[in-house]
């Protein structure tokens, strides 16, 4: 989630608006203290997090790691509190339409901060799809390699991995003590990220990747010497870390683990539980309500399911009308290529008539690619990776090429209108090319925005016809049925007691994801706590602003129009796109 990777640095338009926001001889105004407070924090946050400022293409950060350990967090959360008490001294009604976005917005990232700290939720560093480890694995596609000097950070990096490693390591020792540890249940495939890291040559690891192909500049004179000491860190420091995460998971934390799958089963688990309800879905609601919505948003679709497959004249019920999908042949690829160029052959299809629902569209490219290897096995169907036009990366759609035989091709549609566009990619990419927006606002990925946008997107492809057979349309509704599952499962097991088995059993028997994909589904719903709530809760939003415009626009809606203002101020509260909306439809 899982990122954003662009960097436009605060520069003359909002230093210029600062200083014109001086009164003559006077104390600032409100304008001008928020952006010196949103400014310094984010100094303060890329100087926390190096690898992530080294990510988005910040300079002087690239041989850096962030600190790890409670000291390190008690010192972030202090300030993240002493932000949100100057916040509350800004009168936010002095301040005009983008600022008091820029207001609320920061006001529900720093809050956010400080529920997890509150909550001591950097206690429990690891997922069913990973972790800290991962995260740093992540860092090395991230980074740039065209000077001598970016190979050298590399290798400070990769050096200091071994007390990366320790430091999360003593943090979830620390967890076992107090009660904060993942579920058990989630734990089971976690060998799946470590051993493809344990390797015998040094050639074979995923991070030497940067050594193979060196640009011929730096390779000339120093790429023999950079290569032997890339081989004998990753020997002497990456391998050894990783058996040493594998060692103590196995022997330590496994033992220890929750055999309870709810967070509500934590130390003020609940609580927390209510504060994710209502971060993901930007709304002041709780988890019993958004229930209730998922309960009923599960039978529309259902009967709108029903509908297609009488079309369809199956001779069958409904349980075997999903088990015909997922076992005959006919819906699934052959090959791995064959699953990408069917991905790749839908986008095209999709981008010819993106000129007919958006003014505006990205400059940066996008490419579909498969899932890394590595993670392949525990990981979703389906993911958008940011690229940004600074580290010289394009956009990447990846596509789980893994166990063919459960990636149908009849939901292939519905994922690459989400994954890439009109979805993620699109949001995404726009939101890189913002011009007077701080810092915070570009790099920070509402998921009650992005993914309410996203399964938006997949609705929109009906209007666009890309689904062009009752199998597709099928597909579509599949997907939106899991998105409704999910804020009935995410509930459930986090505060109705669910088992993992029974939020399994729910996905397999509503939708038609294949029986893989359930499982690995609920092993990350059960890892991310309300993740899973922001996609039909941001949906259902965007759907009703669209249906208030079109009521009170009537033949003049422009669709064109809408979409355009619903992506012109980036990720944004929920909230605040609704009055967005509202006062483009008063104007």
């Amino acid at each position: 989630m899982k990122k954003l990777i662009f960097i436009l640095l605060l520069a003359s338009p909002i230093m210029m608006n600062q200083l014109s926001a001086q009164p003559e001889g006077g104390r600032p105004n409100d304008k001008a203290r928020l952006y010196t407070l949103i400014s310094d924090e984010w100094d303060f946050r890329m100087g926390e997090y190096p690898m992530w400022a080294s990510a988005i293409g910040l300079e002087g950060y690239d041989a850096k790691i962030a600190e790890v350990g409670v000291e390190a967090e008690k010192r972030r959360a202090r300030y993240w509190q002493n932000c949100l008490d100057k916040l509350g001294n800004i009168n936010r009604s002095a301040l005009d339409t983008e600022d008091q976005i820029n207001y609320d917005f920061f006001q529900l990232v720093m809050q956010d901060y400080l529920d997890h700290y509150n909550h001591e939720t950097y206690l429990i560093p690891i997922s069913s799809e990973g972790g800290f480890h991962t995260g740093f694995m992540y860092s090395v596609s991230d980074r740039n390699y065209d000077s001598l000097e970016d190979y050298e950070n590399y290798l400070k990096i990769l050096a200091a991995f071994p007390q990366y490693c320790e430091d999360h390591l003593e943090l979830m020792k620390l967890g076992i003590k107090k009660g904060m540890v993942a579920s058990k249940a989630v734990l089971k495939g976690f060998d799946a990220n470590i051993d493809p890291h344990i390797v015998d040559d040094p050639v074979d690891s995923y991070f030497y990747g940067p050594f193979v192909d060196m640009p011929e500049h730096v390779d000339a004179k120093h790429g023999n010497r950079l290569r032997s000491k890339a081989q004998s860190l990753i020997k002497k420091d990456i391998v050894p870390g990783f058996e040493r995460i594998k060692k103590f998971v196995a022997e330590q934390y496994l033992p220890n683990a929750s055999e309870s799958v709810g967070v509500s089963a934590l130390p003020k688990g609940g609580e927390f539980y209510e504060t994710r309800v209502k971060y993901f879905t930007n709304q002041d609601i709780s988890s019993e309500q958004v229930y209730n919505i998922g309960l009923k948003e599960v039978s529309r679709i259902r009967g709108e399911m029903e509908a297609i497959i009488k079309q369809l004249e199956f001779e069958g019920s409904f349980e075997e009308f999903l088990q015909f999908l997922r076992t005959d042949p006919q819906f699934y690829a052959k090959t791995p290529k064959d699953l990408l160029k069917e991905a790749a052959y839908i986008c095209k299809r999709v981008e010819y008539q993106l000129p007919s629902y958006f003014g505006k569209l990205p400059r940066l490219p996008f490419g579909v690619e498969p899932v890394p290897e590595h993670l392949a096995p525990n990981y979703t169907t389906g993911r958008y990776a940011s690229g940004n036009m600074a580290n010289k990366k394009a956009g990447a759609y990846w596509v789980n090429t893994y166990k063919l035989e459960s990636r149908p091709l009849y939901v292939l549609p519905a994922l690459s209108l989400h994954e890439a566009v009109p979805g993620h990619h699109l949001q995404l990419s726009l939101a890189q090319e913002l011009g007077e927006v701080p810092e915070f606002r570009k790099h920070t990925y509402l998921s009650s925005f992005g993914e309410g946008w996203a399964l938006y997107a997949e609705y929109l492809g009906e209007e666009m016809g890309i689904y062009d057979d009752e199998y597709a349309q099928f597909g579509r509704l599949t997907y939106e049925m899991w998105r409704a599952c999910r804020l009935v499962v995410d509930v459930g097991l986090h505060m109705k007691g669910w088992s993992r088995e029974k939020a399994v059993d729910y996905l397999a028997n509503n939708t038609a994801l294949s029986i893989h994909n359930c499982n690995t589904e609920v092993d990350r719903y059960i890892g991310w706590p309300g993740q899973a709530l922001s996609y039909k809760m941001g949906e259902l939003k965007i759907k009703e602003l669209r249906a208030k415009a079109e009521k009170e626009q009537g033949g003049n809606f422009d669709i064109r129009a809408f979409h355009d203002l619903v992506l012109s101020y980036g990720s944004v509260p929920l909230f605040a796109l609704e009055d967005i909306v509202i006062t483009w439809l008063e104007n």
